[in-house]
């Protein structure tokens, strides 16, 4: 498995779906026959609407589905990290994620099970080893791993950017004494942050300047590309990280370009009835 999974890895292929034009009493028929709590609203295999079972509290057997599902829903790509897909859904409190391509297909779905899966079976052993060995068989040297304290502060990123809401876990956890130890590349005048950006930020928004860290020494003569990259990409220092809003997230994006088309497409159908008329 990859370092980093993606949707495509985890996901159903084989989703039930609902129409449209499909009745309370024809959802109901099939929570009971599947044990699923809600479903995609697929027309013409374009997800449109998401349906549960709290959306027909109270609603008569004979109310279409168009009328009652909800418009306002989170959606992945197959291609999306399932650590975004897992940071949206426990924020959200949502269970599961219709998974759409760019023309709002539907491809698949997405569930809170999965990202527990996808979580267990990552490769071990943890990320500073795999990148110990990784560095010896690319650069034909000998690396050593060492435990000791840096400044935040002379810290060289090379994450461009982090997200608002993981922030404020890190935070917290900061404040309780629970983060792990990042992990630093050291070169004879550089400290390159190669894991651990959410944890360093929310330091610094803390006031705290020294952090426990697993430390690979290495000499000036290793070139590596994720050091080229970082100084293409403008990162120098911790300021040059960016901080995004929950809701700018990508799945947030896709949501509101769903929402969108789904709206003007009722627009031209209610234009076209009232000509009709």
């Amino acid at each position: 498995m990859a370092d980093h999974p993606k949707v495509k890895d985890y996901m159903t292929t084989e989703v039930n779906t609902v129409s449209p034009e499909d009745k309370v009493r024809d959802v109901i028929k099939l929570i009971k026959k599947t044990g699923h709590d809600g479903f995609p609203v697929v027309s013409e295999n374009r997800v449109i609407g998401y349906i549960s079972a709290a959306d027909m509290l109270e609603k008569g057997f004979d109310e279409k589905v168009s009328e009652i599902m909800s418009r306002d829903m989170l959606v992945a790509d197959t291609d999306m990290d399932m650590s975004d897909v897992a940071r949206v859904i426990f924020r959200s409190g949502k269970s599961k994620l219709p998974v759409v391509d760019s023309n709002e297909h539907l491809r698949g779905i997405i569930t809170n099970t999965d990202v527990i899966r996808s979580h267990i079976e990552r490769t071990s052993p943890q990320k500073v080893w795999t990148l110990k060995k990784t560095l010896e068989a690319i650069h034909n040297v000998h690396v050593d791993v060492i435990r000791e304290t840096v400044n935040i502060n002379e810290l060289i990123p090379t994450q461009s950017k982090v997200y608002a809401d993981e922030l404020d876990g890190r935070i917290y956890e900061l404040r309780k004494g629970l983060a792990e130890p990042i992990v630093v590349i050291k070169k004879t005048n550089k400290l390159i942050l190669v894991d651990g950006h959410h944890r360093v930020v929310a330091a610094k928004k803390l006031g705290i300047n020294n952090m426990d860290a697993y430390v690979i020494p290495l000499g000036d003569e290793v070139h590596l590309g994720l050091e080229k990259t970082a100084a293409s990409s403008g990162l120098h220092t911790l300021s040059d990280i960016k901080i995004l809003d929950y809701a700018k997230h990508p799945l947030i994006e896709v949501t509101k370009r769903l929402k969108k088309n789904d709206e003007n497409g009722l627009a031209d159908v209610n234009q076209h009835e009232s000509h009709d008329q």
